[in-house]
């Protein structure tokens, strides 16, 4: 299991958890969810709901990932099979994506 914090405009809307057989769980934190202010971070993941279970990445991190020969480029200087969406939005999404979202990997011991 690996897990990220995902941050909407530098304030922590909830956790990105990539399972061990491939599916992948998003739920906003207890704080995000319950302040009426705070926005849902995509139409796709409304706060209609606290949390959200998908087979694999869920379309909107996966288009915040670079594609094609972008892709392959990150993927090779960054040593990160590119097949590992997870590990590739992790690797690039906490300094350089576009829009509010940003995803910090959470280092486990």
């Amino acid at each position: 299991m690996r897990a990220a914090e995902v941050f909407y405009n530098k304030v922590k809307a909830g956790m990105l958890i990539a399972h061990s057989n491939g599916s992948f769980t998003f739920r906003y934190s207890d704080e995000y969810y319950l302040d009426p202010i705070q926005p849902m971070i995509s139409l796709t993941l409304p706060k209609s709901k606290q949390e959200y279970q998908s087979p694999y990445l869920f379309p909107f991190f996966f288009n915040i990932i670079a594609e094609g020969s972008n892709l392959s480029l990150q993927s090779r200087y960054l040593k990160i099979d590119t097949q590992d969406y997870f590990g590739i939005l992790c690797a690039t999404a906490h300094t350089d994506s576009i829009g509010a979202v940003t995803v910090k990997l959470i280092k486990t011991t």
